[in-house]
């Protein structure tokens, strides 16, 4: 398996490809794309400067696929008549599974302030295989990992470069979550029952396991239609955000997860939120501007996850501890605080060397490992 250029690439972040792979580059330093760019907008603000107003994100390209053009057995499923609400509900969660395409669109919509300038929309994509890696009937865990074959400028494919992306965890009738609460900090919202009966929550994880954000919402299924709409959450900003913005401090959203034929969808409506220094939304102006997201998962075949099964298979032990070492945490502490950098490092870098040393073939150490997560949550979490 080819190495990622430096470690410090592989984040949570959608560095992915606006022309068909990956994005080695960081969005802030994305120049404005050439006039043969494939980027496109048509839901836009049509009468500012184009130039001013060209997707920002990467511009590596990625290697042929096929998109499948069949619906998925996995979405033929959830049509089954006679299934009670909740069986339909888990279907339609892991119909989520499998190979995919995956493009990444987000364009600020509505400014709230005086002089508002609407900053240059964003663009990404690549391609991730989405594994099941626990099902336990009220209780179904998605983990994201990406493989990926770059196109250089001589058109010789590179790769393929993996890397462990982004999990969800879908529980039923949850009343135990953690939630952001702004400035790297989380804490328990402990619900009442009554609150969450016949509800699923996604819990939204980053690349090292550590929590990103958590909503309760409902799946709601009319004939070919199922999707599940999120109540608004609080969520840290994303990397093609936190690289480029340092202006507000939340995204407070809603999340809609709609399952295709052949795919799903998710639909993002965000607020950007500005926190005072209490921690709580600014007084005078809490809110700069609303944005619209569109994430597409669609499935494509014939395409090689070889290299992603591998390391699934050599490094899913290690980061089943990872998670172990979270969910002991979430136990213990109601509230936390998980540092940016600690002596310059950031937090899943220490825990990808273990993973991908697992992956180049150097045997499983348990003991090794458990040292490595002790000491990685006491540098980083406090």
């Amino acid at each position: 398996m080819a190495r990622w250029p430096a470690i410090k690439l592989l984040l949570a972040a959608t560095l992915l490809a606006a022309r068909g792979g990956a994005a080695l580059a960081d969005p802030k330093d994305s120049p404005p794309a050439a006039k043969d760019s494939p980027h496109q907008y048509t839901f836009s603000w049509p009468f500012r400067p184009s130039d001013k107003m060209r997707p920002r994100g990467g511009t590596t390209k990625g290697a042929p696929l096929t998109l499948a053009t069949e619906p998925s057995d996995a979405w033929r499923a959830i049509q089954e008549p006679g299934l009670d609400k909740v069986e339909r509900d888990r279907r339609a969660i892991l119909a989520m599974a499998g190979a995919y395409r995956t493009t990444f669109d987000f364009i600020e919509t509505v400014g709230f302030k005086p002089g508002f300038e609407p900053s240059r929309p964003y663009q990404s994509w690549g391609t991730e295989y989405i594994y099941v890696i626990e099902d336990a009937g009220k209780l179904i865990r998605l983990q994201h990992v990406m493989v990926l074959f770059v196109a250089g400028e001589s058109g010789k494919v590179e790769g393929p470069f993996v890397q462990k992306h982004w999990r969800q965890d879908w529980r039923y009738e949850d009343s135990d979550l953690h939630v952001y609460a702004g400035r790297n900090q989380w804490r328990r919202d402990v619900r009442d029952p009554a609150t969450v009966r016949g509800r699923w929550t996604q819990a939204v994880f980053q690349v090292d396991d550590s929590p990103r954000y958590e909503a309760v919402g409902d799946w709601v299924h009319e004939g070919s239609y199922s999707a599940w709409t999120s109540e608004a959450t609080w969520r840290p900003l994303p990397r093609r955000e936190d690289s480029v913005r340092n202006d507000y401090q939340v995204l407070a959203g809603t999340n809609r997860h709609t399952i295709t034929p052949t795919g799903w969808v998710q639909e993002e409506d965000n607020l950007k939120l500005v926190l005072g220094a209490d921690g709580k939304p600014a007084a005078d102006s809490p809110y700069l501007s609303r944005e619209a997201g569109v994430n597409r998962y669609e499935h494509i075949v014939g395409f090689d996850f070889s290299s992603g099964d591998r390391y699934w298979q050599r490094s899913g032990e290690f980061w089943r501890a990872v998670r172990v070492a979270w969910d002991d945490l979430y136990a213990s502490r109601d509230r936390f605080e998980i540092l940016d950098k600690v002596d310059g490092a950031q937090m899943f870098e220490p825990l990808f060397a273990f993973a991908n040393d697992l992956d180049d073939g150097k045997p499983y150490d348990a003991t090794a490992a458990a040292g490595l997560i002790r000491r990685t949550f006491a540098a980083f979490v406090r």
